[in-house]
């Protein structure tokens, strides 16, 4: 089997990866993927992406940057995924990588009004969602992680929203069959959450919103965890037997 691709947009603050971890030690234990199987390239670091004929699948995490700085190498990235797109290679963007899929797919991507949305919220499925290979193994409802400024806020032709919060429209997203980003991180442990929370607690104080309420309303986020070994079994590994067959 070709390797996965993490592709590193960024890192955890050092607070929190001294305690907890990093973003591919965090994807690799939700995949549930060996080492031998996966391949980070660290594009913000400018490592070069490999052809993506040379993978069987890339999951695009999340980062400190912002889409709108259109910052050479994120660009460069979001060529790599139109160029991904085109042969159908099974694609996940969590956070920046979610947004950057929708920016290089023609969405608009930009500031959520209203500001920052963070910690363990409530996401709400659409009704077709129950008909997706990916999202149809989820509640109507269902808690996910979540911290970010930026925010999908026009999808590019053709995507479909599977989930949304209060705040977000657009947390799940559809691009094609093997396609789908999510502004959530199911990446996240609850404790991950928490610390991401502790780590904002002035800026989230000045901003009007008491850190303690957001730390009492973390949960375990299962439904949103599940989606990464969904995404192995229902878009790489069936990618792969459709290639085979």
């Amino acid at each position: 089997m070709k390797p996965v691709l993490i592709v590193r947009t960024g890192r955890a603050p050092e607070v929190i990866s001294e305690r907890h971890g990093d973003f591919p030690r965090w994807f690799q234990l939700g995949l549930r993927l060996r080492t031998p199987r996966l391949q980070v390239v660290d594009v913000e670091r400018g490592d070069a992406l490999p052809d993506p004929e040379d993978v069987s699948g890339v999951i695009l995490t999340g980062s400190a940057s912002m889409v709108t700085e259109r910052l050479p190498w994120s660009e460069r990235t979001a060529g790599w995924i139109r160029d991904a797109m085109d042969i159908d290679l099974p694609m996940l963007g969590v956070c920046y990588g979610h947004q950057l899929m929708s920016h290089a797919l023609g969405g608009r991507v930009d500031y959520l009004p209203g500001g920052r949305e963070m910690g363990t919220v409530p996401l709400t499925t659409h009704g077709h969602a129950a008909s997706d290979t990916l999202g149809g193994a989820l509640p109507a409802v269902f808690h996910a992680h979540t911290t970010h400024e930026q925010s999908v806020l026009e999808l590019p032709r053709g995507a479909v929203t599977l989930a949304h919060s209060v705040r977000d429209p657009h947390h799940l997203v559809r691009y094609g069959k093997h396609a789908i980003s999510t502004q959530f991180h199911p990446e996240f442990s609850a404790e991950v959450m928490r610390a991401y929370i502790r780590r904002k607690h002035d800026v989230l104080a000045s901003e009007g919103t008491p850190p303690a309420g957001l730390l009492d309303a973390v949960v375990a986020t299962p439904h949103a965890t599940a989606l990464l070994r969904g995404f192995v079994r229902t878009h790489i590994l069936a990618a792969r037997e459709a290639s085979a067959a």
